[in-house]
C-alpha cells in the first residue's frame, strides 16, 4: 500500500513546476490532491498527471492573498473528501523587474509580500484548524535559499523567503505537541518559470548551474521528493526545520 492512502493534500501554486511536480509526487504515493492555482488551464492540465498517476484530484481557482478564496480552497477540499492532512504551502512570485531595493515600487513589494507571505500565513490559518479536527498533520512552506542568504537586486523575494521561515518555526513551536508538523523546503536554482525569468539564456542557466557545487539546477521532482519525505511518517520528529535542497550551494 502506498504511504499517503486514504490521504489528503493540498497544493498551491499547483500548476507547474515544484507544485506540479509535487501534486503529482503525493498521488504516487496515494494521496488525493487538491491543486490550487490563479492558473485554470494548468491547474487541471495538472489534475489530469495526478489521475494518471492513478490518484484522484481537483482544482480550485485560488488567489492566496485573499482570505475568503484560500478558506473556500480548504472548505471544498474537506467538503469533497472528508479530511486534510497534507499542505504544501508553494505559491510565490518574485520581482517582475529585479534590481536595487530603492528602485522597487509599493506595488511590487505589497504583491511579493501579500503572495509570499501573507499567502503562507493564509494557507496555515485555515488548513491547521482542519488537520486538528483528525488528530494532526504535516505542512510544508516553500522558502528558498533566498530564505537564508542574500542576493543583490531580489530584495523583496528574499524578505518574504526569509519571513516564511519565521512563520514556518512559529507554527511549528504552536501545534507541533497537537500533531501537526510544521517545516519549510528551501530550493536553490531549479528548472522552472520562475527561473527563467532571473536566467533567461543559455549562459546565464550555465553560470546559474556553476554556482552550485553539484555543478547543476536541480529539478523540480528533486524538490517534490524533499516535500514528501517532510510530510511522511519518516519524518516523524522533524517540525520547525527548513530543508535546503540546493545543491550545496549554502555551504560555500
Amino acid at each position: 500500500m502506498a504511504a499517503f492512502t486514504g490521504k489528503v493534500a493540498i497544493v498551491t501554486g499547483g500548476s507547474a513546476g515544484i507544485g506540479r511536480a509535487t501534486a503529482v509526487a503525493f498521488a504516487r504515493e496515494g494521496a488525493k490532491v487538491v491543486v490550487a492555482s490563479r492558473r485554470i488551464k494548468e491547474g487541471e492540465e495538472t489534475v489530469h498527471l495526478i489521475r494518471e498517476a492513478g490518484s484522484d484530484g481537483f482544482f480550485i481557482k485560488t488567489d492566496v492573498a485573499k482570505a475568503a478564496e484560500v478558506k473556500t480552497m480548504v472548505e471544498k477540499t474537506v467538503a469533497t473528501y472528508g479530511r486534510l492532512d497534507y499542505a504544501f504551502n508553494n505559491a510565490g512570485v518574485i520581482e517582475p523587474k529585479p534590481g536595487p531595493l530603492v528602485e522597487q515600487t509599493e506595488e511590487t513589494f505589497a504583491h511579493v509580500i501579500d503572495i509570499n507571505v501573507k499567502g503562507v500565513w493564509l494557507s496555515m490559518k485555515y488548513e491547521i484548524p482542519e488537520m486538528l479536527k483528525h488528530g494532526g498533520g504535516a505542512i510544508v512552506n516553500m522558502s528558498s535559499v533566498a530564505g537564508v542568504i542574500a542576493f543583490p537586486g531580489l530584495g523583496i523575494y528574499i524578505a518574504s523567503k526569509h519571513a516564511v521561515i519565521g512563520l514556518t518555526k512559529t507554527a511549528a513551536l504552536e501545534y507541533s505537541k497537537l500533531g501537526v508538523r510544521v517545516n519549510a523546503v528551501n530550493p536553490g536554482a531549479i528548472e522552472t518559470d520562475m527561473l527563467a525569468h532571473v536566467a533567461n539564456d543559455p549562459e546565464a542557466k550555465a553560470q546559474m548551474g556553476a554556482m552550485h557545487p553539484i555543478g547543476r539546477i536541480g529539478t523540480a521532482e528533486e524538490v517534490a521528493n524533499a516535500v514528501v519525505w517532510l510530510c511522511s511518517d519518516k519524518a516523524s520528529f522533524v517540525t520547525g526545520h527548513s530543508l535546503l535542497v540546493d545543491g550545496g550551494l549554502t555551504a560555500q
